[in-house]
């Protein structure tokens, strides 16, 4: 018979921590990390790191970092719903924005069809004419199928639409879905705020008429898609929260039915284990709102997860599902109600069949393949993500406390507090993507200069005004697009030619280095001994091979390079050597590097 417990460990002898960094140690000495006094305890520090929220993130976790709760408890870190109960997954919802009213029917009908379980509508400026609602949802069984709308300013217009199409199928006890009501994303996005009468006399009608709608979304997707931190999104999305609870409640609700009627937006990316501390944390932090608030037990954040914006390229769009189905992953794994994957050509234009069809099966494949939603809180027992889930609820919460000292959102949106607090964590996040500390496979790493990117129709313009709209890719995508532009011009790209000293097997390390660092700024890279330069068709030069090799070849190599034509010199590595420019090492900024290669090369911005 087996036994009760099965000790899965048993066969081997415990471990121990000064072991594991005795272990460290050695391994940190051969890379020069550390040194043979370096003290035990201090191993452990010189791999820790930080968040941009200023959340440390440890080289090891122990059982002291002990999950907090039970999955159905307060705070609802682990999840809303009791063990074992209601496993059902998440509502796979797809966005649609085509300003085709039939094109956008033909797709939502398409998606319902095939595994999605809900429908979110971008209307008005950039997206859905209102007009046009009733076609797109013709045929959509509007009890079955969740509608969520996103119009901005047509907001009250588009609600109006929709619920007199509801009453008019008899659907008004059954129909569920968002209106999509959020006047303080519509100020962070466009800088003009909604109305937050609105949107609560939206919510009075739901409560009434339509007990299964909400009526407003706390949005925190503006906040991240304009480079800000997973903090501050969060700390923005819940002030959102509670100004809305404010509205609601002075508009004639109760708290529990105000708490019913707020959704959450948030963003998630792939970065999983953050998106999913994330999402954690999100229902941590308004399940503490909902206690101060004497709301009933049992209320918790409802969570709409969507795949980032900001770190989907243009550049090799296919890694984009890689992205997606890691960020969705992290939404299933974190606890989101509802998921949105974007499809991988999203940065292209408005997304063909094909691509709809693998943001849905990317869903469908971590639900019935994968078996994610058959497991409660998948994260639960991970030291890591509850620690990171602690720190990261710490910071938001310091964050929304800020926001409310400084007036609320609207205040803390209207004086630049927001804006500048976002932007300060942008140029720490964008300094860190030039220097590729923090990598995109496909653009900053491993570009492929060769591509032919699909061919889409370009979605409509979302309006502006308010915070800034960034991607991460962008710095690198602006000098890949200068490049373009210079081979349409001339008949080809610009040109580096890298001088390889020694044997293959002391040059080929640094040589491709150098090439995948330089073709990310869409310059062509060719190699051979210096000899072979006057031949390459270019004026720069990058010297690749071991140190040892350079003390005694660089300097006579970047003579012969510079009598051969070569107006700049650089070499892949560290050190100063009489004819060399510069260097291109691990940790330089390429941004940097990049601009000054394509100006000497005479590329225009």
């Amino acid at each position: 018979m087996p036994p009760d417990e099965i000790e899965l460990a048993a066969a081997f002898s415990p471990a121990e921590r000064d072991r594991w960094r005795e272990m460290v140690k050695g391994v940190l000495r051969r890379s020069g990390a550390a040194a043979e006094d370096t003290p035990l305890d201090a191993i452990e520090d010189l791999l820790a790191r930080e968040s941009y929220d200023g959340v440390p993130i440890a080289a090891l976790y122990t059982r002291d970092d002990a999950p907090p709760g039970r999955p159905g408890l307060a705070p609802y870190v682990r999840e809303v719903r009791p063990d074992g109960e209601g496993i059902a997954g998440w509502d796979v919802r797809q966005l649609h924005a085509h300003p085709d009213p039939a094109a956008t029917r033909e797709a939502i009908l398409a998606d319902l069809e095939n595994g999605a379980t809900s429908v979110w509508l971008r209307l008005g400026d950039g997206g859905l004419p209102v007009a046009g609602l009733g076609e797109a949802l013709r045929g959509v069984l509007l009890d079955l199928a969740p509608v969520a709308l996103e119009a901005g300013t047509q907001t009250a217009e588009a609600a109006g639409a929709f619920l007199a199409l509801v009453a008019e199928r008899g659907n008004a006890a059954d129909a569920s879905g968002t209106l999509g009501a959020d006047p303080l994303g519509l100020a962070a996005r466009t800088g003009t705020p909604g109305s937050l009468d609105g949107a609560a006399a939206l919510a009075v009608r739901c409560v009434r008429e339509f007990p299964k709608l909400r009526a407003v979304v706390a949005d925190g997707t503006p906040y991240h898609d304009a480079g800000g931190s997973d903090a501050e999104e969060l700390g923005a999305a819940v002030a959102a929260g509670v100004a809305y609870l404010r509205a609601l409640t002075g508009a004639g609700l109760s708290v529990d039915e105000a708490f019913g009627q707020i959704e959450f937006r948030l963003a998630v990316n792939a970065d999983q284990f953050a998106s999913i501390a994330k999402l954690r944390a999100a229902r941590r932090l308004w399940a503490r709102v909902a206690e101060v608030s004497a709301a009933a037990d049992g209320t918790s954040a409802r969570i709409h997860a969507v795949t980032s914006s900001a770190m989907m390229t243009r550049r090799d769009p296919w890694v984009n599902m890689l992205r997606t189905t890691l960020a969705a992953f992290a939404a299933g794994t974190g606890g989101a109600d509802a998921v949105t994957v974007q499809p991988f050509d999203a940065r292209l234009g408005l997304p063909d069949g094909f691509a709809r069809r693998i943001a849905r099966n990317t869903q469908t494949l971590l639900l019935e393949e994968s078996s994610l939603a058959r497991v409660v809180d998948p994260a639960g027992g991970s030291w890591y993500a509850e620690s990171l889930t602690e720190g990261l609820a710490g910071a938001a919460w310091d964050w929304f406390t800020e926001i409310e000292r400084a007036g609320g959102l609207a205040a803390a949106l209207e004086s630049g507090l927001v804006a500048d607090r976002i932007a300060a964590t942008w140029a720490r996040r964008r300094k860190d993507i030039a220097r590729r500390r923090a990598p995109l496979t496909g653009v900053s790493e491993f570009p492929n200069l060769a591509e032919t990117l699909p061919e889409r129709v370009p979605a409509p313009r979302a309006p502006g005004g308010g915070l800034p709209v960034v991607t991460y890719a962008q710095d690198f995508e602006a000098l890949r697009d200068r490049s373009d532009a210079h081979a349409e011009a001339t008949g080809a790209r610009p040109r580096v030619f890298l001088a390889t000293l020694g044997p293959i097997a002391v040059h080929t390390a640094r040589a491709s280095f150098a090439a995948n660092l330089f073709q990310a700024g869409g310059i062509e890279t060719v190699g051979g001994p210096p000899e072979e330069f006057a031949a390459s068709g270019t004026t720069v030069a990058c010297l690749c091979s071991s140190d040892t090799v350079y003390e005694e070849q660089a300097t006579e190599a970047a003579r012969a390079l510079r009598q051969a034509g070569a107006i700049k010199v650089w070499l892949a590595g560290k050190g100063s050597y009489e004819g060399v420019d510069a260097g291109v090492h691990a940790g330089c900024d390429a941004i940097e590097v990049l601009e000054t290669a394509l100006r000497d090369l005479g590329v225009n911005e």
